[in-house]
């Protein structure tokens, strides 16, 4: 569907592709997909459920997981489905607001996670640097404001691109070569300039994303100065551990997220499908891993996923 105004035609319904040159194999490539989502809906609500349900449980890092694990959801179930769709019965098919929609549920979302991240670097600094302080600091009230902050930063920052896409004329191309849409995908179609949107995504980018790495990096730099001047060869076992689960977390959110961005910037000559492959693991691999993480290397998460599944062993 075409719209026409004072500078020409503009669409209003755009056709995902899915994964360009790789359509004979979308069914395949679906499988994974598919096992990724569940897994992902399924880990991710146990650990909400048991995180929620459990009193010893209400502290703040796994209150702070329970926020992560919501946030996977919402992030992987935008994305997904659509994604399915394309592959099973090739209904590509999406109109410019619902494209917008979409993009701004699975940006501001990806942006939350990045924000909780941060949280949870923090969280682990006072856990090991101020123990006798750190209930009397992480109250359940500043882990209210602190969630609600999160989300309102992601959304703040996010709307002002819903305007700069609702004011563009689309009228070069229709046709998408993603799985779901994304904010400069959908703009190069525009006839008008761009640089705004280019510059404000910049900009929206490097003061959320990169600057949560930035700081997060920061405090794992002042943990690991805690943690080697602490006496006892067990402290710093006990104080490496707490980390653990984190800190691969934070690989598996940030290290597929900053490749697939090199590689949009410098990857010219890499095949597209490469680069919609990679947008995609940033969507699915964390939601689908964080959970097994937490399951594995948590003590009390795990203790209470074996009392679920297995309720008469001890």
């Amino acid at each position: 569907m075409m719209t026409l105004n004072h500078t020409g035609v503009s669409h209003t319904v755009f056709r995902l592709l899915g994964i360009p040159g790789l359509e004979d194999q979308h069914i395949w490539i679906s499988i994974p997909f598919f096992i990724s989502y569940a897994i992902a809906l399924f880990g991710n609500s146990l650990v909400i459920c048991i995180i929620l349900t459990k009193c010893n449980l209400h502290e703040p890092m796994y209150l702070f997981l329970c926020m992560l694990a919501g946030a996977d959801i919402v992030l992987s179930t935008c994305t997904v489905p659509q994604a399915l769709a394309i592959f099973w019965f090739h209904a590509g098919e999406i109109s410019l607001d619902r494209c917008i929609t979409q993009f701004f549920i699975s940006h501001s979302t990806f942006m939350s996670e990045s924000g909780i991240l941060l949280v949870m670097a923090f969280d682990r600094y006072i856990a090991i640097c101020f123990p006798l302080r750190y209930t009397t600091i992480l109250t359940h009230t500043l882990i209210g404001k602190i969630g609600i902050t999160i989300f309102l930063r992601s959304y703040c920052t996010i709307f002002p691109i819903v305007f700069l896409l609702k004011r563009l004329n689309f009228c070069k191309n229709n046709i998408i070569p993603h799985t779901f849409c994304e904010h400069i995908g959908l703009a190069k179609y525009a006839c008008n300039d761009i640089q705004v949107n280019i510059w404000y995504g910049l900009f929206v980018l490097m003061s959320t994303v990169v600057l949560d790495a930035l700081l997060i990096f920061v405090s794992y730099v002042l943990i690991l100065h805690a943690v080697f001047h602490m006496s006892s060869q067990d402290s710093h076992h006990k104080a490496l551990n707490t980390c653990g689960s984190h800190v691969c977390i934070i690989v598996l959110f940030y290290g597929p997220a900053f490749f697939t961005i090199l590689t949009q910037r410098f990857g010219r000559h890499i095949p597209p499908h490469v680069h919609i492959l990679l947008a995609n693991v940033c969507v699915l691999a964390p939601p689908m891993l964080n959970p097994i993480i937490y399951g594995i290397k948590t003590k009390q998460i795990r203790e209470q996923v074996a009392h679920i599944f297995f309720p008469k062993q001890k």
